[in-house]
């Protein structure tokens, strides 16, 4: 288990870096996309962006003349593609995506999980390695659901559940496959 899960957590968290990378690299590609379209826009139409402006703030909520007076305000800033890009796109600084940053977070995150088996494989007895490993998984699943739906404002009790009923759906699948395939699960 041991020769088989050491290079599992090496292979799981560069596959989860590399496809967090791609996908979280998509994103930021169409977000690059979506701001030509719109300064290609605000200099073919700007006064039909200022309308678009002034349109946003009205279903926000706004009197028609204060979203006017908006943005015109808006649309004299420097600029004024960040000011679309947010209002508009509903992109912020913080909102960009970020892909090396998304593919360490995803490795990390792997890693960190997939030690806790491992782990038990190295300090549990022979003949209570499968249990060992399952139990503290499961435990490692329900902690990790509880403290998510905790620091979300979500129910605690459903967050664990929910995770911990999937990573166990998802180590059956595994042990299926392994069984199918050959190996000893």
């Amino acid at each position: 288990m041991l020769t088989a899960g050491c290079p599992g957590l090496v292979a799981g968290a560069v596959s989860m870096a590399a496809g967090e990378y791609v996908s979280v690299s998509s994103q930021a590609d169409a977000e690059r996309a979506d701001l030509a379209v719109e300064r290609a826009e605000l200099q073919a139409d700007p006064v039909g962006e200022r309308e678009e402006l002034a349109a946003i703030y009205r279903a926000r909520g706004l009197t028609p003349h204060l979203a006017d007076a908006v943005a015109d305000e808006l649309s004299a800033q420097e600029n004024l593609l960040g000011v679309h890009a947010r209002d508009e796109l509903g992109m912020t600084e913080l909102s960009h995506a970020r892909p090396f940053q998304a593919a360490g977070a995803s490795a990390a995150s792997f890693t960190a999980g997939a030690a806790l088996p491992v782990c038990a494989v190295i300090v549990s007895p022979a003949a209570l390695r499968i249990e060992a490993t399952m139990a503290v998984t499961v435990l490692a699943l329900i902690v990790t659901g509880w403290a998510g739906a905790v620091l979300g404002g979500a129910s605690p009790v459903r967050g664990a559940c929910r995770v911990a009923i999937w990573g166990i759906a998802a180590m059956l699948l595994t042990m299926v496959v392994g069984r199918l395939v050959g190996g000893v699960a």
